[in-house]
């Protein structure tokens, strides 16, 4: 489907790629704020949760377990955020945002008004741990063993 973003690349930079989902850390203005912003996305363009068989639906929470656990042991946020909105963009992919009670939306949504200005001492230190992250990211989704994917089905 070429008039989606989320058919047409990556949606940020791309950490792994197995079968059916790729995990990649958004970038860009829209994350300016909240930088420590994953996406589990599913590879075939669907738009809704319910249009996933079960198998498929556990491999991607399976995959969202794993990165959400990877930001939790790398950045120790107060809080991680997931969510599965697909209004602006109908292919369907999970957020996994690390929060902290120091961002400028905290405790709200990230896609609410700030409630205080950015800390920029504190994003650029949280900047610099993001390439750790990504590689625990990483390691967490290869280290997936084989045998429990495999559980999944193809």
């Amino acid at each position: 489907m070429t008039d989606c973003a989320l058919c047409r690349d990556d949606g940020g930079l791309l950490l792994w790629r197995g079968k059916g989902w790729r995990v990649v850390r958004a970038l860009g203005a829209e994350v300016a704020a909240a930088p420590a912003w994953y996406r589990v996305i599913a590879a075939a363009h669907v738009a809704e949760w319910s249009d996933l068989s079960p198998t498929e639906q556990a491999r991607a929470m399976t995959l969202v377990t794993a990165v959400e656990r990877a930001l939790r042991a790398t950045l120790a946020p107060a809080k991680v955020n997931l969510a599965s909105l697909g209004n602006v963009v109908p292919h369907l992919h999970w957020h996994v945002i690390a929060r902290f009670d120091w961002d400028s939306r905290f405790p709200a949504p990230v896609w609410a008004p700030a409630q205080r200005g950015d800390d920029a001492l504190r994003l650029a230190a949280l900047r610099e741990r993001l390439p750790a992250c990504d590689a625990e990211v990483v390691r967490m989704l290869e280290g997936l063993s084989h045998s429990s994917m495999e559980e999944l089905g193809p």
